[in-house]
Parts: structure tokens; sequence; C-alpha cells
């Protein structure tokens, strides 16, 4: 059964997944509203990979669908959120991100400027890939005005993968637009 996070909650991901977590989706799903003059609204999932001294390592979104080291694969852009379940996916394989790497930032943009407003039933959530088991959600609610959204981190503790529900919301069109805030959640 998946924990329904919310803001600022904190779990351990081999914990919840009953452990031998190896490889983890990370699945961003939206729906445009119905409403006349919005169209469609193109959201992107990004992840951010920072080291212990809170330098970026790499990004990982549309424009660069894998990681340099090969551990994150981004399997590729929906434009309009149109279809059932993930819209977009990440997919982690733990075990081969580098050492070097302690933070995982996975953020959601608006890359057309629609502010989050003009979006519903928005969720990320994270899946043990070996049995398609959803571990944790994440549902976007009350999103105002903003283009980006810092939802949820996963980090290394104790020799151990944790996930940690953010809910930071900002401005940003794609992930290279957010800077300080993005740093600042780590």
């Amino acid at each position: 059964m998946a924990i329904n996070l919310v803001k600022g909650q904190k779990i351990s991901l081999e914990k919840e997944s009953g452990g031998g977590l190896a490889k983890v989706v990370m699945g961003l799903g939206w729906d445009p509203v119905d409403r006349p003059g919005v169209g469609d609204i193109d959201l992107d999932a990004s992840c951010v990979m920072f080291d212990e001294a809170k330098t970026l390592v790499d990004v990982v979104y549309f424009g660069q669908l894998k990681s340099k080291d090969g551990s994150i694969l981004h399997t590729g852009d929906n434009l309009t959120g149109e279809g059932e379940g993930d819209d977009e996916q990440i997919i982690v394989d733990l075990p081969r991100v580098p050492a070097s790497v302690r933070t995982l930032v996975f953020t959601v943009n608006s890359y057309q400027g629609h502010n989050f407003n003009d979006v519903r039933n928005a969720f990320c959530r994270i899946v043990d890939s070996r049995n398609n088991n959803e571990i944790a959600r994440y549902t976007l609610t009350g999103g105002g005005d903003y283009t980006a959204l810092i939802m949820a981190k996963v980090y290394r503790h104790n020799n151990e993968w944790k996930m940690a529900a953010l809910g930071e919301f900002t401005q940003g069109e794609t992930v290279h637009d957010i800077g300080a805030p993005l740093v600042n959640c780590l």
C-alpha cells in the first residue's frame, strides 16, 4: 500500500518497498483543466543530481534523457498530459547512481508558462520497478500562480535511500530556471 505523502514528510524507500530496492520509477501525471482558452498543458519532469557539497552533478530532463553516468533515464516528453497514469517517467537505477551523488531532486515545470491553477489531478509517485508497486505518492494541490514545483527528493542517509516530499512552489519554465530555490531544498 502506497504512502500518500504530505509536504515535509520523509520515508525510507527500502522499508516501504520491503527491502532489496534497486530501480525506482518517478512517475508524473496530470490533466489540463477543461476551460476555454487554456489548451494543452506541457508539464516536464526532471531529476537533478547533487553531491554532498550541494554542487550540481547532472540534470535529466526532456533535453537530456539520460544521465552522463547512465544511472537515470527519462522515458520521453509528454506535451499534453493526455492519457491515463504516468504522463512522464524517470527511471533511477539506485545501485548505479555514483557514490558521490547524495541527493536526487525531482522537479516539475510548466514549459509554456501555464500556472498550476490550469492543472488538475497532478501527482508524483515512486514505484518499485521489480513489481510495479507504488511506494509513495505526492499529490499536487493548491499550486496557484506558480510555474514550477520542487516536488520531492531522494537522498542517501546511513547507507539507505530515503524520500522527502518537498512541495515547494516557485517560478521557472524549465528546470534550469529554478536556481536558488532548488539548492535551498537540499
